[in-house]
């Protein structure tokens, strides 16, 4: 017996009207792109490994999937590495290449590789699929879309300013009030670690931190014991866990604990910045939170980081995220060329939709009129009008077979046509067409031009 089809875990085939759902998504977060001015680039599936190792952090790259060299270049394997226990070396003699984690790195790559025909600053875009090696659950796929824009080129916060806007705009036009942007800065995280006196653990002080809201406070402090941060460095930071109020009140609170660090004082600034110029131009939906926790583990952060929450009540990790990197484009050659971007996570913004109703009906797009088949010179005739449909904008379709008309009002049904035109010998013969509402069921015959204009002011 044949063995059952199906797909690894932590992937997903999607059906029509998820596809018209997801495309929906994909067209707001476009068309809010190029609104402010973005541009569209592609960049391979994959890259050479060495593009991407290295930029993620430990726990980044075991998440990201290497391809298996094939042919000749797989019996250049290092068999000593393997025999003398050293996997990691023996694992990349067996690939050079990997399937790309996220659309940062490969961008950094594309700005240094193209350097000479891009004009900074450069805002692009870029909607592909990822990779991760990652156990899949809930909002939490191996493969997924992400939705990245990126400013680069410039060091003016101003471009932060930009995509907390763009954040707003986006959530606004898809009916997600009550987004909750969240902003810290590495700046700030910075300073923590030396007011803690843990400046040498900085990278396993955030990788830690960024568990918070997955793993609670105390799993946190064990982990940073772990890690090799001590107890009483861990209790300098537990002001931070208590900070509450407004945007505004909390920064001053962290000015204070932190009015001992410089590079603490240069993030409150940005921060600051950011806050006064989104206070002068209000946001629609959405608001913007100060979350002095806030880490994202990237390892190539270096100034304001952004995540979002879905709104209250939706149980969703972050469906955005994103920050400033310095000089990322330095480990490709091209140095002193500062960035800034956000991703937007569709997969998990599709979640978030349904689970609100908030999907237009709209967003179910679909052929909107099925013409019968009654037999060759029936179809002839309906294939006319259905081209001239087409061309006035409105998704028709003729159904293929000369099959009984009880079954193709099935199909019609089945497939949420709103309307049916039946063109039988009566018909052809007058030069006429009868319409077939689906909703109502209510049946009237036309003219070519009166049917023409009905379907024009109704489903268009």
């Amino acid at each position: 017996m044949s063995q059952k089809p199906r797909i690894p875990k932590g992937t997903r085939d999607f059906s029509p009207a998820e596809m018209s759902k997801r495309k929906y998504i994909m067209d707001c977060i476009t068309a809010n792109f190029e609104r402010f001015g973005f541009q569209p680039i592609e960049t391979p599936s994959f890259e050479l490994s060495e593009t991407l190792l290295g930029k993620y952090g430990d726990e980044g790259d075991r998440l990201i999937f290497k391809i298996m060299n094939s042919g000749e270049k797989l019996k250049q394997a290092d068999l000593t590495a393997l025999s003398e226990n050293q996997l990691p070396k023996f694992a990349s003699s067996l690939s050079e290449k990997a399937l790309k984690y996220d659309l940062t790195v490969p961008f950094a790559r594309y700005v240094a590789q193209h350097q000479n025909d891009i004009q900074l600053p450069f805002k692009r875009y870029q909607i592909q699929p990822v990779w991760r090696a990652d156990r899949p659950q809930k909002g939490r796929f191996q493969e997924f879309y992400q939705c990245d824009a990126d400013i680069i080129g410039s060091k003016g916060l101003w471009s932060e300013v930009e995509f907390v806007l763009l954040y707003d705009a986006v959530f606004t036009d898809l009916g997600l009030e009550g987004t909750t942007i969240k902003v810290n800065n590495r700046k700030v995280l910075s300073g923590i670690a030396q007011m803690m006196g843990a400046s040498d653990r900085l990278i396993d002080f955030t990788v830690a931190l960024d568990k918070l809201d997955k793993i609670g406070e105390e799993a946190v402090k064990s982990e940073m014991l772990q890690k090799g941060i001590t107890e009483s460095a861990i209790k300098k930071l537990e002001p931070l866990f208590r900070l509450s109020g407004d945007f505004d009140s909390q920064l001053k609170a962290l000015s204070s604990i932190l009015k001992d660090s410089y590079i603490g004082q240069e993030g409150i600034k940005e921060l600051t910045f950011i806050a006064k110029a989104i206070a002068a131009q209000p946001l629609q939906t959405a608001q913007l939170k100060l979350d002095v926790t806030l880490a994202r583990g990237l390892n190539y952060y270096t100034g304001a980081i952004f995540e979002v929450e879905a709104p209250q009540g939706v149980e969703m990790g972050s469906i955005g995220g994103g920050g400033r990197y310095d000089d990322l484009t330095s480990i490709f050659g091209l140095y002193n060329v500062s960035g800034v971007g956000i991703s937007f996570g569709l997969d998990r913004i599709y979640l978030v939709l349904e689970e609100m109703g908030k999907f237009p009906s709209a967003a179910l797009k679909g052929s909107k009129v099925l013409f019968l088949n009654f037999g060759e010179a029936e179809a002839r005739h309906a294939l006319k009008m259905v081209m001239e449909l087409r061309r006035l904008g409105i998704a028709s379709e003729l159904y293929p077979d000369d099959a009984k008309p009880k079954k193709q009002m099935q199909f019609a049904n089945a497939k949420g046509f709103q309307a049916v035109v039946l063109i039988g010998e009566n018909e052809l013969e007058n030069n006429t067409y009868t319409l077939k509402m689906m909703a109502t069921g209510d049946q009237k015959t036309f003219t070519k031009e009166t049917l023409l204009l009905h379907l024009q002011q109704d489903l268009i």
